[in-house]
């Protein structure tokens, strides 16, 4: 089965930029994804237990008897429920729906599994600590030309580029 290329990466990056322009002209926030996360949990949570809910003061916050309307109402959910579906579609139409684990050759599927499960729950944790996740932060913030923006996607790279030096053992 033969793969179809993918976009152009320079107009898919031109188009994400008309993307967050128009997002911030439309809803007057940039794209994010930890919003999302919150709602999807926020749900489960007042589903399995809805007492424990109505007594901590960060589902309150957020909950359904707070803001009138349930979490899952939220913009955030809708964009990332699109990304995901639009993922998948871009994934069979380019016939990539193939399931393998991508690693090096110095790496085991263990590792590579348990690697992405604490990046994904680490990524969780800070995007809550940081008040928002990374393309939240640094994508919109550039939209707009914020400092902060600025700095934030500065230090993501950095950091990424110094991580990588000290993990490169397990791809090459």
């Amino acid at each position: 089965m033969e793969q179809t290329k993918y976009m152009n990466p320079y107009l898919a990056g031109v188009l994400l930029g008309l993307l967050l322009i128009a997002t911030v002209y439309i809803t007057g926030r940039g794209l994010g994804a930890s919003g999302a996360i919150k709602s999807y949990a926020l749900t489960v949570v007042e589903t399995v237990a809805p007492s424990h809910t109505s007594s901590t003061k960060f589902y309150q916050d957020y909950s359904k008897e707070h803001s009138g309307s349930s979490p899952m109402m939220n913009w955030l959910v809708f964009e990332v429920t699109g990304v995901l579906i639009g993922a998948f579609l871009s994934g069979l139409i380019s016939n990539r729906l193939d399931l393998i684990l991508e690693k090096g050759p110095h790496t085991t599927n263990k590792i590579r599994i348990a690697g992405a499960l604490i990046g994904g729950m680490l990524w969780g944790v800070g995007s809550q600590l940081g008040r928002g996740c990374t393309s939240g932060a640094a994508l919109s913030g550039m939209a707009v030309m914020s400092t902060g923006g600025i700095v934030t996607m500065l230090a993501i790279f950095a950091g990424a580029y110094l991580f990588a030096y000290f993990f490169r053992k397990f791809w090459i």
